[in-house]
C-alpha cells in the first residue's frame, strides 16, 4: 500500500513542492543558503533513506520539468542584471565568460583526470559540467552578504552570463564524446559560436516582442502582464530549441537582458513575479534532482571526490578569475573575494542529471559517478560560500556598511533644507529627483542627488537603498511620497521610513501612513509649499535645541505647533529626521527650522517648552539656502 501511495507522480511533485518551499523559510530564518536544506532534505526524503519522494516514477516528465525551470530561471536572471553596472564592468564580463570559461574548463578536467584517474572523456565531461557558477546560488548570497555593489553586480553577471556559455560547452563535449569524430572536433567551436548566435537572436527577438506587446504598444493589460510574460518565455525557450538544438538557454538569458534594458511600465511586477517563480521552481528541482542522486555513488567518490572539489576551489576558480580579469582595473581583494565565490547551481545539476540518462542511453559507463561529483561540488562549495563569505568579505573590506545614511525623494527647497541638516549632524544623504532646476540646487548645496524617479526598481540600487538607515517621501505628491516609503519596506527592507503630509484629513492619512509601517515627516502635516517658499526666499534660520524636560514627548507633541518645523533628532547617536512617533527624553537634540520674523516668539516658546540651546550648535557652519537672485 505504501510503495503504490508513494508512487504516484502527482503526490511526488507536490511532496517536493511542499518540502523545498518549507526548507526555503527555515534556511531564511536560520539565515543560511536555502539550497544547502533543500539538498539534504532531498536526499533524507529520497530513495536511500526514507523512500518518499521518487523522482523516478515522473519518467520524462523530470526532464521538462528541469527544462521549463531553466528557462524561468535564466529570464529572472537576465532581468535582474544591472545596466549601469554592466557597463561598467564590460570587459571583466566579457573575459570571465570566456577566457575564464577556457580556464575552469581546462583546469577542472586536469584536476579530474589526475585526482580521480578517470578518463580524459570523462574528466572533459566534468570540466565542461562545472563551467557555470549558478545565479540562483549567487544573488541571493549577494543580497544577504551585502557586498559591494561593484563586485556583487559582476559575480551576479558572470552567474547569469556564464550558465548559456557553459551549458552549451556542456551538451557539445558530450556529444563528441558520444561520437568522438576529428571532423566534429574541428567544428566544436563554431558549432558553439553559432549556437550562441542563434540563440541571441531569438532572445533578441522575444525581448523585443515582450517591450512592444508590454510596453510600447500596450497590447497586454497588466493583470495578464505576468502570466503573459511567463508563457512567452516558455514558449521562446523550447521553440529555440526545436529550431536549433540546445540554444533555449541563451535565448531565454538574452530575452531577459533585453526587456531589462528597454524597460517595461510593469518592470517591478515582472520582477517580483519571475523571482517568487523561480523560489518555488528551485525548491522543486533541488529535492527532486537532490533524491534522484544515490549516496552510495558520492560515497564511491571517497576522499578522491572531496580533493577534486578542493582542487577546483582552490586552483581552478582563483586561476579562472585572476586570469580572465587581468587589465580590469579590480583590486587584489576584489579578485581575492571572487575567486572564494564559485558556488554551483541549479544548471550544473540539471545538466548532470540529463548527461547521465543519454550516457546511459549511448551505452557509456560513468553517467551515474559524473553526477555525484557534481552534487558533491554543488554541495561543499554551495555550504563554503554560505557560511564563509561573510568574514571573508569582511576580512577583505569589502562588505557594504549597513544603515548607512538617508535616502530622500524630493530635491526640492524642504528637503535640501532636511539633507542640510542631516548632512550637518554627520550623516550620509542621498536626494532624488527628475526636476533639473532641483538637481542643479541640490549639487550647489555640495548635496548627493541622483536625477532619477524615485519609484523606478533600479533606483533602489543606484541609491543602494538596502544598506541605508531610512527613507523620506518628500515630494509634492503625497501618493508618490507614501508610495516610495512603501516600496523602501518592501524592496529594499528599510525598517524606518517618513511620509511628508499637506493635509491628514484627505487622500492619504495618518492611519495610512501608520498601518503602512512608516510615520508621519516632522509630526504632523504641514503647510510644505509655504515653508518651501520661506526657504527659498532665504526667510528661515536653523536652531539646534537640547531638551532639558522630565517627561518623555514625541514628535507629534513636538509638532503641535505651527510656528516651527521640527527638521531632525539626534538621540544617543543616532540621527534621523523628526517623525509623529519619535520620543525624546532628556538630553535628546532637534534641529528646529523657525521663520526669521517670528525668530524671538519662536525661541521664547521652545525655551518655555524647556529646549535649551546647545552651546556648540550644528547649525553653526549649516547654510540652508542663498536667496535667489
Amino acid at each position: 500500500m505504501q510503495a503504490e501511495f508513494f508512487s504516484d507522480p502527482n503526490l511526488d511533485v507536490a511532496l517536493a513542492l511542499a518540502v523545498g518551499l518549507t526548507m526555503q523559510v527555515v534556511a531564511s530564518h536560520l539565515k543560511i543558503p536555502g539550497i544547502v536544506l533543500l539538498l539534504a532534505a532531498g536526499v533524507l526524503l529520497g530513495p536511500d533513506y526514507l523512500n518518499i519522494i521518487r523522482p523516478e516514477v515522473l519518467g520524462p516528465g523530470l526532464n521538462t520539468a528541469v527544462g521549463f525551470a531553466v528557462a524561468v530561471i535564466l529570464f529572472e536572471g537576465g532581468m535582474a542584471l544591472h545596466p549601469k553596472e554592466l557597463r561598467k564592468e564590460s570587459k571583466a564580463i566579457r573575459q570571465l565568460i570566456t577566457i575564464g570559461a577556457l580556464v575552469t574548463f581546462a583546469g577542472a578536467t586536469l584536476v579530474c583526470k589526475y585526482v580521480m584517474d578517470w578518463n580524459w572523456s570523462l574528466a572533459a565531461l566534468f570540466g565542461s559540467l562545472v563551467i557555470v557558477t549558478g545565479p540562483t546560488v549567487i544573488n541571493p548570497l549577494m543580497r544577504r552578504l551585502n557586498v559591494e555593489r561593484g563586485v556583487a553586480s559582476l559575480l551576479e553577471a558572470e552567474g547569469v552570463l556564464i550558465d548559456p556559455i557553459g551549458a552549451l560547452i556542456a551538451f557539445i563535449t558530450l556529444e563528441l564524446v558520444i561520437k568522438p569524430t576529428g571532423l566534429d572536433f574541428a567544428l566544436s567551436v563554431p558549432e558553439l559560436l553559432l549556437r550562441l548566435g542563434i540563440g541571441s537572436m531569438f532572445g533578441v527577438a522575444g525581448g523585443l516582442f515582450l517591450w512592444l506587446t508590454l510596453g510600447k504598444l500596450k497590447i497586454v493589460p497588466e493583470d495578464y502582464a505576468n502570466v503573459f510574460t511567463l508563457a512567452w518565455v516558455l514558449a521562446l525557450y523550447h521553440i529555440s530549441d526545436g529550431v536549433f538544438h540546445e540554444t533555449g538557454i541563451a535565448a531565454v538569458t538574452v530575452a531577459g537582458m533585453v526587456t531589462r534594458f528597454m524597460g517595461v511600465p510593469v518592470e517591478r511586477e515582472l520582477l517580483e513575479f519571475k523571482e517568487q517563480l523561480t523560489v518555488m521552481l528551485i525548491s522543486l528541482l533541488f529535492v527532486l534532482l537532490a533524491a534522484n542522486v544515490r549516496v552510495a555513488d558520492v560515497q564511491a567518490l571517497g576522499w578522491p571526490g572531496v580533493l577534486t572539489v578542493v582542487g577546483l576551489m582552490v586552483l581552478v576558480r582563483p586561476a579562472c578569475v585572476f586570469i580572465g580579469t587581468l587589465g580590469t582595473g579590480l583590486s587584489w581583494q576584489e579578485k581575492a573575494f571572487m575567486s572564494f565565490m564559485g558556488p554551483r547551481g541549479i544548471v550544473a545539476a540539471a545538466v548532470a542529471s540529463l548527461f547521465a540518462v543519454q550516457m546511459a542511453e549511448a551505452g557509456l559507463e560513468g553517467g551515474e559517478q559524473l553526477r555525484a561529483l557534481v552534487f558533491l561540488v554543488i554541495s561543499i562549495t554551495v555550504v563554503i560560500a554560505g557560511l564563509a563569505g561573510g568574514p571573508v568579505a569582511r576580512a577583505l573590506g569589502l562588505k557594504r556598511p549597513s544603515d548607512q545614511g538617508w535616502v530622500i525623494a524630493g530635491a526640492g527647497p524642504l528637503a535640501r533644507a532636511l539633507g542640510t541638516s542631516l548632512q550637518g549632524a554627520g550623516e550620509e544623504v542621498v536626494l532624488l529627483d527628475v526636476n533639473l532646476d532641483h538637481v542643479r540646487r541640490a549639487k550647489e548645496m555640495e548635496l548627493q542627488v541622483l536625477c532619477v524617479d524615485a519609484l523606478k526598481d533600479r533606483t533602489q540600487d543606484d541609491a543602494e537603498m538596502d544598506t541605508r538607515s531610512g527613507a523620506v517621501g518628500m515630494t509634492s505628491n503625497e501618493e508618490v511620497n507614501f508610495l516610495f516609503a512603501q516600496k523602501s519596506r518592501k524592496a529594499s527592507k528599510i525598517e524606518r521610513s517618513a511620509v511628508a503630509l499637506r493635509q491628514e484629513q484627505s487622500g492619504i492619512t495618518r492611519p495610512m501612513v501608520h498601518e503602512a509601517g512608516s510615520q508621519l515627516l516632522f509630526g504632523r502635516a504641514h503647510d510644505f509649499e509655504l515653508w518651501a517658499d520661506w526657504v527659498v526666499h532665504g526667510q528661515v534660520v536653523a536652531e539646534h535645541r537640547r531638551y532639558i524636560g522630565a517627561d518623555m514627548i514625541t514628535g507629534r507633541d513636538l509638532a503641535e505647533s505651527d510656528l516651527f518645523l521640527p527638521l531632525v533628532a539626534i538621540r544617543s547617536g543616532d540621527v534621523a529626521p523628526v517623525m509623529d512617533r519619535t520620543r525624546f527624553r532628556k538630553k535628546d537634540e532637534v534641529v528646529f527650522l523657525i521663520p526669521q520674523e517670528r525668530a524671538e516668539q519662536v525661541r521664547q516658546l521652545l525655551d518655555s517648552m524647556d529646549w535649551t540651546t546647545v552651546a556648540e550648535p550644528l547649525t553653526r557652519n549649516m547654510a540652508l539656502e542663498a536667496p535667489r537672485v
